[in-house]
């Protein structure tokens, strides 16, 4: 599913017009992404929870090579879906 797909779909549903329908998802994303910039978690009911964590600089090696690189340090964004999201996936390939 696209950006596009996700509005289609709320304008279908909601009644409101293409240009809304776009302008509420484009808020709903810059909401979910200034939160997860500021380092906040962001718990959705029923889905799931998105969570920024900071990594550690480590060495690593070029698998090409063999030489032996610095990783730096990062911060990762994990997604961890509910209990009731795992279900519903987990009904639907039965």
């Amino acid at each position: 599913m696209t950006k596009a797909d996700l509005i289609e779909s709320v304008y279908l549903k909601t009644g409101f017009s293409k240009k809304e329908s776009a302008e509420i998802v484009e808020m709903v994303f810059d909401l979910i992404k200034s939160t997860l910039e500021n380092g906040e978690k962001i718990k959705i009911a029923g889905f799931g929870n998105f969570v920024v964590k900071e990594k550690e600089s480590r060495r690593g090696r070029n698998p090409q090579t063999g030489d032996e690189i610095e990783i730096s340090a990062r911060r990762i964004l994990t997604f961890k879906p509910s209990q009731v999201l795992k279900s519903v996936i987990n009904e639907e390939t039965e």
